[in-house]
């Protein structure tokens, strides 16, 4: 099989392409390195520098290469600083993946994974989140993300291609010593394992007056490796469905609090914390309800728990660090 990997390298596209590479298939990576690293591209990918909005590049890479699918995850992902500059957000999710479509169907290339997320579904009306709930995004970034979902929509009731929109909850932990590298970085986890290590400021807590247990947001952590295990999987599911959207989650929330915890308890350092005011647009619980992956993907969990998926962070921020000079 042959295989597109826009943003391929970023945190989960450079997993994924890994994970195509190790199971022997054939891989191009297309990434501007706007916010991804050029040593996260996974030897063996061929890799093409040049942004998914450029019409006449992303042509000359799909001309006569034949590819079959293309997994798409390019994109900007801070839903914080979507409420403050909105305009990027919808150029570079919404009007830079239309160019890429495009150019995809007029290539015949069949299959599109979409890399979407949780934050389409807004305040949630009940938990665990299934895909049958109603999406009411709170976010312009939420909104780019459930725009290119209903376009993909479209195309494939139109029968220009087959696609799988993966609603990603928490992505966490590493694999292959690829950490979480964003910049600027805005994840939990990464942030605490900095603060941690004393390469970071202290860990700014937004908020601890949430209507949860212990007054601070709950979310679905899904580990990174499998994650991208989901992404193989939906492409094969593509040969006997149009079209479909799953959650990626692992059914199972977790607090602030308890992440700080696991960090503290896992690495044997203090976490330093300033609780801050609450951002704009977070919402309380996201918690997955994952029965439709298990059930149409054939997945399973095998590293989602907190525990692993610190441990595994841990392991490769310590080797990031020892790497540097």
């Amino acid at each position: 099989m042959k295989a597109l990997v826009t943003g391929g390298a970023g945190y989960i596209g450079s997993v994924v392409a890994a994970t195509l590479l190790d199971e022997g298939h054939s891989v191009s990576v297309v990434d501007d390195l706007s916010s991804g690293h050029r040593d996260s591209v996974p030897d063996g990918a061929t890799f093409h520098e040049l942004s998914v909005g450029d019409a006449a590049g992303v042509s000359k890479v799909l001309d006569g290469a034949s590819f079959d699918v293309c997994l798409h995850f390019a994109g900007l992902i801070l839903a914080g600083e979507s409420m403050v500059t909105p305009e990027p957000f919808f150029t570079n999710n919404v009007g830079e993946t239309f160019t890429l479509l495009r150019e995809l169907v007029e290539h015949d290339v069949g299959k599109f994974v979409f890399s979407s997320s949780a934050t389409v579904y807004g305040e949630p009306l009940y938990t665990p989140i299934d895909e049958e709930h109603r999406t009411q995004t709170v976010n312009p970034y939420g909104e780019s993300k459930l725009i290119v979902e209903q376009a993909l929509g479209w195309l494939s009731r139109l029968g220009r291609l087959r696609f799988a929109a993966l609603r990603y909850f928490n992505a966490a932990g590493a694999v292959g010593g690829r950490p979480e590298r964003h910049q600027p970085e805005s994840h939990l986890i990464p942030l605490a394992l900095a603060a941690a290590a004393g390469d970071g400021p202290a860990l700014q807590l937004y908020g601890d007056d949430y209507a949860t247990p212990d007054g601070t947001c709950i979310r679905d952590y899904i580990h990174i490796g499998d994650l991208a295990t989901a992404h193989v999987l939906a492409i094969d599911a593509l040969d006997d469905e149009d079209a479909f959207i799953c959650n990626l989650g692992s059914a199972t929330g977790s607090s602030n609090a308890e992440v700080i915890r696991a960090v503290q308890e896992i690495t044997g350092l203090e976490v330093p914390v300033h609780v801050a005011a609450r951002r704009p647009g977070d919402v309380a619980i996201l918690v997955a309800a994952n029965d439709k992956a298990r059930n149409v993907l054939g997945w399973s969990l095998g590293r989602s728990t907190l525990d692993q998926i610190v441990t595994d962070a841990w392991a490769a921020y310590r080797a990031g660090a020892s790497a540097r000079p």
